[in-house]
């Protein structure tokens, strides 16, 4: 029987352009059935007609179908794959231009930070509604959440619904890996790597071609290019010795050292508010697609994506046998991290399933920044599970940057503020403004 693959969120139209490219590139996927969920009506049509129009120009034959009702797109799914962003630009611009409002500096604002923290708070509701839709009627999918804050996502999922099927995927590790071998001029199909941490804070720990270490050859490559040195990751691996897996303008948001001093942004040639521009590059994308799928019957298929998630239910439906960077709860895998949490560690995927490797101990000096990153998520989560609203300011009081931005006073009005502007996207039990 051919898999069912359910894409909630689905009107994100270069995401789903880009996984569906993937999975239908796989010849034992090009027959599977694919069923599109999204609440907005016109995102879902056009979702539809990105699928048929990359079907075709893959020559493949997958069965789509386009369902609103997201239980009844649900029923008898093997995959589940999330990338809803509730609340869209709207949500993200307010998250940046209040805190903008009291000085507090962010360049993508969706993993923790205040920006971070009240996405998580947007999406929980909604992962609970599909948590609960999925014990119904898909108790066995796996599901493969894309949406951010990553973290916060899985930790959430995991403490409340522990028995679903959980992998959290992001391309963060691929894409830092191919970047640091491009440096060197070393194909990235000739070497090994092992990493290891958060999502978006993971730590290069082993970087090998034939058995011998490369991060010599990067040192030498920094050496000779004083402008590599003017960006944060590369400032971050300089003093630290392990190159975290994640951008410059994410890495930045994550520690207390950067975003609050002009001197260093300019240094370092932060962007402040990127993110805001990406969200309208993506609108734009969106209309730009919509108004392409009126003249053509296919769409050309990006080749390049490499996303994890067709890898995985390929692995998982042929037995190939891949390893991936993957975000799970973490039991054990990391030693030095806390329990419960989610972490993100290489996995092994075949098909008996997802086997999450464990790495024992981080670097010490990895595994306190890891833990500064792992309050904010811890916090928030409780704070939703708990229905205390006290919680999600103690969560932007221990978030790094924040705390190094403004002070408790600030802080606690920014996190009244935002509560008020989100509104009715946050759990209810979180909506009211906190007095001292």
């Amino acid at each position: 029987m051919k898999p069912t693959i359910v894409i909630i969120g689905a009107g994100s139209a270069v995401f789903t352009r880009e996984l569906l490219g993937d999975i239908l590139s796989f010849p034992e996927l090009r027959s599977v059935r694919v069923v599109l969920h999204d609440i907005d009506a016109e995102r879902l049509q056009t979702a539809e007609a990105i699928a048929r129009a990359t079907a075709r120009q893959a020559g493949a034959d997958p069965e789509v179908v386009a369902i609103a009702d997201r239980l009844r797109a649900l029923e008898g799914a093997d995959y589940v794959i999330n990338v809803i962003q509730v609340g869209m630009h709207e949500a993200t611009a307010r998250d940046f231009a209040i805190p903008e409002h009291y000085g507090l500096h962010q360049t993508i604002g969706d993993t923790i930070g205040i920006g971070g923290i009240f996405r998580g708070l947007r999406t929980f509701p909604v992962l609970e509604q599909i948590a609960a839709d999925m014990a119904r009627v898909c108790p066995d999918a796996w599901l493969l959440n894309y949406t951010n804050p990553m973290a916060m996502n899985v930790t959430y999922l995991g403490s409340i619904a522990p028995q679903l099927k959980v992998l959290g995927l992001c391309h963060s590790v691929h894409w830092t890996m191919d970047g640091l071998c491009a440096l060197i001029d070393v194909p990235l199909d000739e070497v090994t790597y092992w990493s290891a941490g958060v999502n978006h804070q993971a730590w290069v720990l082993r970087w090998e071609r034939d058995g011998h270490d490369l991060y010599p050859l990067l040192d030498a490559r920094i050496a000779a290019d004083p402008e590599l040195a003017r960006r944060v990751r590369v400032d971050m691996y300089r003093r630290l010795g392990y190159y975290p897996t994640e951008t410059s303008e994410h890495s930045s948001e994550y520690v207390p050292w950067y975003l609050r001093h002009p001197d260093e942004v300019k240094r370092l040639r932060l962007d402040i508010g990127e993110y805001v521009g990406i969200s309208e590059q993506n609108m734009a994308e969106y209309t730009r697609v919509r108004a392409e799928l009126e003249a053509v019957d296919a769409l050309e298929i990006d080749t390049s994506s490499t996303e994890y998630a067709p890898q995985v239910i390929h692995s998982l439906e042929t037995g190939t046998p891949r390893v991936i960077a993957a975000n799970i709860v973490n039991d054990g895998l990391i030693t030095n991290l806390p329990d419960g949490l989610a972490v993100e560690v290489p996995t092994l995927v075949d098909a008996l399933g997802a086997h999450p490797m464990k790495v024992g101990d981080l670097p010490p000096q990895c595994a306190a920044l890891n833990r500064s990153f792992l309050g904010p998520v811890e916090l928030t989560v409780c704070a939703a599970v708990n229905g205390d609203p006290r919680l999600v300011r103690a969560a932007a009081m221990v978030d790094p940057n924040t705390a190094a931005s403004l002070t408790v006073d600030q802080i606690w009005h920014l996190c009244d503020d935002l509560t008020t502007a989100h509104g009715d996207l946050l759990p209810e039990s979180l909506r009211a403004t906190v007095a001292l």
